[in-house]
């Protein structure tokens, strides 16, 4: 049996003469070329996956399928923003810096849809100022403040409210975002969302063009989705009772599982969406709703499985544990630094040995990085073959998300690069870190008074 599952690892993955390959270039290349710990990402696959969702949208929904955005926070670079935006799909952004990014690759802002529990003025004016079309507000205070940086402006900005359903996702408690005791939108059940609707319906400059929710992350059924559904949907009956007019988008977010290790069982794109598409058509029935614009907001569903970190393993240590059994652990050249996840949710993850194959029997293996923390693990526990020694690389598959994007520079270790793979060509799209990058930030300066400038 092959030791790269298709549903964990990117399209390109396969073995040559014993090495893994990633579209179409050798593990030992690309250590040799880039150095790690480094991150690959498959190209082609990044590319399979977007299309997948838009395709899949647009015929589930057809003339009512609105938009895929992007979701930035999963990982985002100049390079990656530029081809989701050449494939056709939008971007969502959180942050001024996100935002950055979206325009040095030219993103056109109307293009753009922008997020954040706590967006500064500043974030806020430099959304309006590059021409970003949809706003989403997430607190009374952001509803002024967007009101007034648009008259500022002489402009109506398009905003969306973000919705708190109450929908249990089943995820991390980390990362459920729509249960009642959450920072992240207005709650239904509170009034506080309609009460959200009076104070737009109040202002000038703002344009409320439709509602979204975002319940989750990594969930694998659409019963979450569904119910989250029927909630913003009956929303819009209210609303349309009350101004007799519709709302015309309803945004459902993210949060589409993937597949991490071999027991995980994401839903198909297609098969997700048109699950949810007859509970809003039958919904829209009942309610006597015109069908909204659907969009979506996946991120990890889209770049997870299409990277791979590639380390060097350094040492392994054989150590007792109970009743007189012994794991192996294997410490490579990277960490929490470059995939804080495990650590943060108890994440689980794949891996195999990647510059040869062996026949050797298999053992219980822990993955750690090189950090002064006992929590430094990258896979708690996995069947690896018995001869792994230092010198080996090790592929840890589906780190497109939440690896780079959340990665620092923990006891002063630089920052892995990104490099991009296809048809056996290998480009850099984010360098490496260097000592000389983490020593550039130090400033030392005479002491002034608070108050002077220097």
């Amino acid at each position: 049996m092959s030791d790269l599952n298709p549903s964990i690892w990117p399209g390109s993955a396969t073995r040559v003469s014993g090495e893994l390959n990633l579209g179409g270039c050798s593990s030992s290349s690309i250590a040799a070329k880039f150095g790690t710990p480094i991150f690959v990402l498959d190209e082609g696959d990044l590319k399979s996956r977007a299309m997948s969702w838009r395709n899949a949208l647009e015929e589930t929904f057809q003339d009512r399928a609105g938009d895929v955005f992007y979701a930035a926070k999963a990982f985002v670079s100049v390079e990656v923003a530029k081809i989701i935006m050449e494939l056709g799909l939008n971007i969502d952004v959180c942050t001024g810096g996100e935002l950055s990014v979206a325009t040095a690759a030219n993103f056109p802002g109307e293009r753009i849809e922008m997020h954040g529990n706590n967006k500064s003025e500043s974030e806020i004016a430099q959304a309006m100022d590059y021409g970003v079309a949809t706003i989403v507000v997430d607190s009374l205070q952001e509803i002024e403040r967007v009101s007034r940086l648009a008259g500022e402006r002489g402009k109506i900005q398009r905003v969306v409210i973000r919705l708190n359903p109450g929908v249990e996702a089943h995820t991390h408690e980390y990362i459920t975002t729509a249960i009642e005791d959450v920072k992240f939108g207005f709650s239904i059940a509170s009034g506080a969302a309609w009460n959200a609707v009076l104070e737009i319906s109040k202002v000038k400059n703002l344009e409320l063009v439709g509602v979204h929710s975002h319940i989750g992350s990594q969930i694998f059924s659409s019963e979450a989705f569904d119910a989250t559904a029927v909630k913003l949907l009956e929303f819009l009956k209210r609303y349309k009772d009350e101004y007799l007019s519709e709302l015309p988008n309803l945004i459902i977010g993210g949060g589409f599982g993937i597949a991490y290790i071999d027991s995980d069982r994401p839903i198909p794109a297609g098969n997700l969406l048109r699950q949810i598409h007859k509970v809003v058509t039958s919904n829209c029935e009942r309610l006597g709703l015109s069908v909204p614009r659907f969009s979506i907001e996946p991120g990890r569903a889209i770049i997870g499985p299409s990277m791979v970190t590639l380390y060097k393993i350094g040492t392994t240590k054989e150590i007792k544990i109970k009743d007189g059994a012994t794991r192996l652990y294997v410490a490579v050249d990277g960490g929490m630094s470059d995939n804080i996840r495990t650590s943060l949710y108890d994440a689980e993850y794949s891996a195999v040995i990647a510059n040869r194959e062996s026949t050797s029997s298999l053992r219980n293996c822990r993955i750690v990085g090189k950090h002064c923390e006992s929590g430094d693990v990258i896979i708690n526990s996995i069947n690896l073959p018995s001869d792994i020694k230092p010198g080996d690389l090790i592929a840890v598959a589906a780190t497109g998300a939440y690896g780079r994007s959340m990665a620092s520079n923990y006891n002063h270790v630089p920052r892995p690069g990104v490099i991009a793979v296809q048809s056996g060509l290998a480009r850099t799209i984010i360098r490496s870190e260097t000592t000389a990058d983490l020593l550039a930030l130090d400033i030392v300066e005479i002491a002034k008074p608070i108050g002077e400038r220097s």
